[in-house]
């Protein structure tokens, strides 16, 4: 067969030509006045890409019917409830269960003790569904508990999930030195290492950034500083360095822009994989994405189905090994039934229906998108560097280096004009109120554990969440 190419009866058209010819039609504007707009960390988005850098990518085979871990989100404060909300996700699709720990039950299931957690995961074959821990300070005493309940299923693919430098950024305070909290976890996961070599010790994650309001660049630098210290400290409890960053799980955000949350997905290996090859490992990543609860709006929930299918789609697109897609009522309350099952299905459609997982890394080669992955790539590694020379991501987030860079970008998103649909666009004005659960939180609660080290507590800015929506249904 011959090849007929079309563009071969065609002169060559120079990018100065084509400009000279678009600015004709701007009157008076420049170009990058008129056609070039930036995001909130100041990167470039063009309106044409022709050519685009190379980026590593991820070309893993993925499993074609089940391409990724399907994870809910478990945060009812009744053990008892929690239990039935896990054993009827597992029946209906999902893979995993994220548990949000709180003996308090003001955020979590309340759950001070491993018989507590035994109640909650009681009917759950760990040895088949992964269970994921939240447990902030707590996580150290969870994970033992998650490894005790499991002493029979050796290789169980535990989430243990430690992850005290978010608990400090978020709350801006800890029981102690933070450094001690670190060196608590890392030595109780290398222990657990010891016994159930499949677990994943660790959450490096910047999702504490983006909900406080931060960008993809700053939430991707903290995301790396995290896994550079908790390598450290896993390799000082005596993990070898491929152990150390085999057993870290990466935590990225997504939300409503899926363009953007392709990329930050993607960036965030190439971050990874810069970050191994700096220290003489071969590890594939492991990414748990979770859906973004900034970008929730109270008024008109009904929208938020829209906002939390995008960033699905940017998940499943980017390449992620867990998605954890919240409920549409999440800013209200905690999820009804009704809730949690269209959280389920959602991902669902988006693996069965979609087939979003049967091509591997599918933003591969598209210019605009390898483009975007570079810069937040860049940025965020700039920012990674920037951490590290304050002496790391504790000393960078007591010093308030941290929070001045996410307060920066987080005024700059409440500054711009924002078109909100259901709040500040398109409001339902027939809109009727949507039901949640509203537990009576004092009947659960449960005396809180020594969380106590030894040493001066330390202290930072909080990281505290916002919703970009709560000033706007406010007014």
């Amino acid at each position: 067969m011959s090849v007929l190419s079309l563009a071969d009866d065609f002169p060559p058209a120079p990018r100065e030509e084509w400009l000279s010819l678009v600015e004709k039609t701007l009157k008076g504007q420049t170009f990058d006045e008129a056609l070039v707009s930036r995001t909130v960390n100041g990167l470039a988005i063009q309106p044409l890409y022709t050519e685009a850098p190379t980026n590593p990518r991820d070309l893993r085979t993925r499993d074609a019917a089940r391409p990724w871990d399907l994870r809910t989100l478990v945060a009812h404060p009744d053990p008892k409830q929690a239990n039935a909300e896990i054993l009827k996700d597992l029946e209906q699709g999902a893979a995993s269960v994220l548990i949000r720990i709180d003996p308090t039950g003001q955020n979590g299931v309340a759950v001070a003790s491993a018989d507590d957690l035994a109640r909650v995961l009681d009917g759950v074959l760990l040895d088949l569904a992964p269970v994921a821990l939240e447990a902030g300070f707590l996580g150290p005493k969870a994970a033992d508990w998650l490894a005790a309940l499991a002493k029979g299923a050796p290789n169980a693919p535990l989430a243990l999930h430690m992850d005290p430098i978010s608990a400090f950024a978020r709350t801006g305070a800890a029981p102690g030195p933070t450094e001690s909290h670190l060196i608590s976890a890392a030595t109780v996961g290398a222990r657990l290492h010891a016994i159930h070599p499949r677990a994943q010790l660790m959450l490096a994650s910047g999702t504490v950034v983006h909900e406080a309001g931060g960008g993809e660049a700053e939430e991707l630098a903290v995301m790396s500083a995290a896994a550079i210290a908790y390598a450290r400290a896993l390799v000082r409890a005596g993990l070898s360095m491929e152990d150390a960053f085999g057993s870290i799980t990466l935590g990225v955000s997504v939300d409503g822009e899926y363009f953007t949350g392709v990329a930050k997905m993607r960036a965030a290996k190439v971050l990874w994989a810069r970050l191994t090859a700096a220290c003489g490992v071969t590890v594939a990543p492991t990414i748990e994405a979770r859906s973004s609860h900034r970008m929730l709006t109270k008024k008109d929930p009904w929208t938020n189905l829209l906002r939390l299918t995008a960033a699905g789609f940017a998940a499943a697109v980017g390449g992620a090994d867990a998605v954890v897609l919240g409920a549409y009522t999440d800013a209200l309350g905690l999820p009804t039934t009704f809730a949690r099952r269209q959280a389920r299905n959602t991902q669902l459609v988006l693996m069965e229906e979609a087939n979003l997982g049967r091509v591997a890394d599918p933003a591969g080669g598209a210019a605009y998108l390898e483009t975007l992955t570079d810069q937040i790539a860049r940025a965020a590694w700039g920012g990674f560097q920037a951490i590290e020379a304050e002496g790391g991501l504790i000393e960078a987030l007591s010093k308030g280096e941290v929070a001045k860079a996410v307060f920066a970008t987080r005024d700059a998103w409440l500054a711009r004009p924002q078109k909100i649909l259901g709040v500040t666009a398109f409001p339902n004005a027939d809109e009727k109120p949507v039901e949640v659960e509203t537990p009576d939180v004092a009947a659960f609660a449960k005396a809180v554990p020594e969380l106590r080290i030894p040493g001066p507590a330390a202290a930072c800015p909080a990281l505290t969440p916002m919703r970009l929506a709560a000033a706007h249904e406010e007014a």
